[in-house]
């Protein structure tokens, strides 16, 4: 079974964490359900239930090095993130404010090597997207439950969960075009209009994965109808799960560093 997860650090009724399940059949992805899962600690318990599964995760899986060796934290992974577990949130931004008010413009934040080819947030970002806040969430959570993170720590090899960021290949189809937004005055009929080419485009298999998504006249609907993109974001990740499935170690990047992990396609 594949999973792609569009995680949320704050879950609920409005905005839960979405959850895609699919196979691969060769170069076919079929989307068989999507599941919403609205607290943490639910999140922590579907993460428990039995394998096999091979998860995309929305969320990262490691801070930058050059943050790390700067604060002096743990220079391994496993302790660096049970000392970040230990650190409140409100702790996580100041530390982090302070990191980056001491450095020049243009350079505040420190960057994972993965970042610049998967055109994403830094993992120390506490708004816009909280990600900082999504790793303090959900990877302790993972190493709870388990979980294998492939080339960071060892745990159950039938349930495997890797760094996945559906931006990577919404920009490949899109460029800069905009196809979701949490905010209502912002889902405009431009953005369904993007949605709907996306859809169209990993239907067809028009990406570098080489990768057709399978969908039902039903889920292409309730794809193109979620204005927010969280149920799309998660067929990414799924998508990017089914593209590690046919790799050597998952496609993890030779050199990749252990402390910081790596993005899945970048």
């Amino acid at each position: 079974m594949l999973v792609g997860v569009d995680f949320t650090s704050a879950p609920s009724r409005r905005k839960p964490i979405r959850v895609a399940v699919g196979q691969r059949r060769g170069a076919v992805v079929k989307l068989e359900r999507q599941l919403a899962i609205e607290s943490l600690d639910g999140f922590e318990d579907w993460l428990r239930a039995a394998g096999p599964w091979l998860g995309g995760f929305d969320l990262p899986f490691g801070l930058p090095r050059e943050l790390v060796e700067t604060l002096g934290w743990p220079l391994a992974w496993a302790p660096l993130m049970a000392h970040y577990e230990s650190l409140s949130r409100a702790e996580i931004r100041d530390t982090f404010a302070a990191f980056c008010d001491a450095r020049p413009v243009g350079g505040k934040f420190a960057h994972r090597a993965c970042d610049g080819p998967a055109g994403s947030s830094p993992s120390m970002k506490w708004v816009n997207p909280p990600v900082a806040y999504m790793l303090h969430a959900g990877v302790p959570r993972l190493i709870r439950a388990g979980v294998h993170l492939p080339g960071l720590h060892p745990g159950d090899p039938s349930r495997v969960a890797l760094e996945a960021y559906p931006g990577l290949l919404a920009r490949e189809v899109l460029g800069t075009r905009s196809y979701k937004s949490d905010d209502r005055a912002r889902q405009t009929p431009e953005r369904l209009i993007a949605r709907k080419d996306l859809i169209e485009a990993l239907e067809q298999g028009r990406t570098r994965l080489g990768l057709r998504l399978k969908l039902s006249h039903a889920q292409r609907d309730e794809l193109a109808d979620d204005a927010s993109g969280d149920k799309l974001d998660a067929v990414l990740c799924l998508i990017q799960a089914a593209w590690a499935d046919q790799r050597p170690d998952f496609g993890q990047p030779a050199g990749m560093d252990a402390l910081e992990g790596w993005i899945l396609c970048a």
